[in-house]
């Protein structure tokens, strides 16, 4: 759940409205919006993970909080926008972990929405069972200041911890992504932090060129074989510094080879299946044993029936107004999208959604498994 969005509402590739139009301005409808959706995800026995902030610019994020502190007069966009690169706005975005302004506006919205209290049930969000973790960012990469990223991380959990001892903590990182050191990401430091209480990791076999959907057949299988490996290596290093593990996010387009419009959910799923079948059955089995830090999976995105209102154009970018489909607004509208229609996934889903029995805390053994057949 995004717990921050970030204005103003003209800015391009963005959720709109924002719940922050402005530095320490609130659209209180946005905010009380969030408080309602706590209120009926208790009803149905729901958790929620409530991201803080984000590395990349479609809820606003850390590159919004350098422009208010007036690090600079625009954000460089990455792709889609004309001329954007990813790595000169990763660059650029970094600078949140070290601009002092930047880091308390951004300490401002930690403590505004960990000291809230739920307008719809009277609950504080420190007292709430339905809140089961904070996320500090969807993503963050230190770039070329990963001292500066550890720091940020350091203070950030302190706060939360001050103001709310009740619920756990995690930085929201992918893992080492393609490149660790270039991407300035140190799981394992980061994650020894004495506040963070688990980690998490992203995988994106598409947007990391490890597989490509209008070429199944031949990068597939290797895709499917990178994917494990990096689960499997997280998961084992995260048990050697004795924190759980969280498969948080990871996803796959719909079959894109069959000549077919690859956002429709007509469009089959053979490619998809496989591969969350391949992941989630490394949860379940990982997640069953005791030595194991592996404690669930969440995926990459559920849709509804988005396809089914006004407004959306399959593969077109998001519009103000626009159904939300579960990609972003910069991506693709129905590139990751689970729909309702899509009953072979869901199946699959529904397959696995019980495997882990809740268990107690536990000193993890370290368990190094290296297999890419369940």
């Amino acid at each position: 759940i995004m717990a921050g969005s970030e204005g103003p509402d003209t800015e391009p590739y963005r959720m709109t409205p924002s719940m922050q139009p402005e530095p320490g301005v609130y659209n209180e409808d946005v905010v009380e919006g969030l408080d309602y959706l706590l209120s009926e995800m208790e009803r149905r026995n729901m958790r929620a993970v409530m991201c803080l902030t984000n590395m990349w610019t479609w809820s606003g994020g850390l590159a919004q909080y350098l422009i208010w502190a007036k690090h600079a007069k625009t954000i460089p966009y990455h792709p889609p926008a004309p001329n954007g690169h990813w790595n000169t706005f990763m660059h650029f975005t970094s600078h949140a972990f070290k601009d002092k302004e930047a880091i308390r506006m951004y300490h401002d919205h930690v403590k505004f929405m960990v000291g809230r209290n739920n307008t719809v049930t009277g609950v504080p969000y420190k007292d709430d069972p339905t809140i089961m973790s904070w996320e500090l960012a969807n993503e963050p990469r230190g770039m070329k200041f990963a001292d500066d990223l550890f720091d940020w991380v350091s203070e950030t959990s302190e706060l939360i911890k001050e103001i709310d001892p009740n619920h756990m903590i995690t930085i929201g990182l992918e893992g080492d992504t393609p490149d660790a050191k270039y991407n300035g990401v140190e799981f394992e430091r980061l994650n020894s932090l004495e506040n963070i209480d688990y980690t998490t990791i992203h995988i994106w076999v598409e947007n990391w060129k490890w597989y490509d959907p209008f070429n199944p057949a031949y990068t597939y299988p290797n895709a499917r074989k990178m994917a494990l490996e990096y689960f499997q290596d997280h998961a084992y290093r995260s048990g050697k510094i004795g924190k759980p593990a969280v498969l948080e996010e990871f996803g796959l387009a719909r079959d894109s080879n069959i000549g077919k419009d690859r956002y429709l959910p007509s469009t089959s799923v053979k490619w998809r299946d496989d591969y969350f079948d391949a992941l989630l059955s490394w949860v379940c089995l990982l997640g069953k044993d005791p030595n194991s830090a592996v404690v669930g999976a969440n995926l990459w995105a559920y849709g509804g029936e988005a396809y089914d209102g006004a407004g959306w154009s399959p593969g077109g970018l998001y519009k103000p107004g626009d159904v939300f489909t579960g990609d972003p607004p910069h991506e693709k509208q129905g590139w990751y999208s689970i729909y309702s229609t899509d009953n072979s996934t869901l199946s699959l889903i529904s397959k696995y959604a019980d495997c882990i029995e809740p268990q107690a805390p536990a000193q993890f053994q370290v368990v190094e498994v290296r297999s890419t057949q369940p």
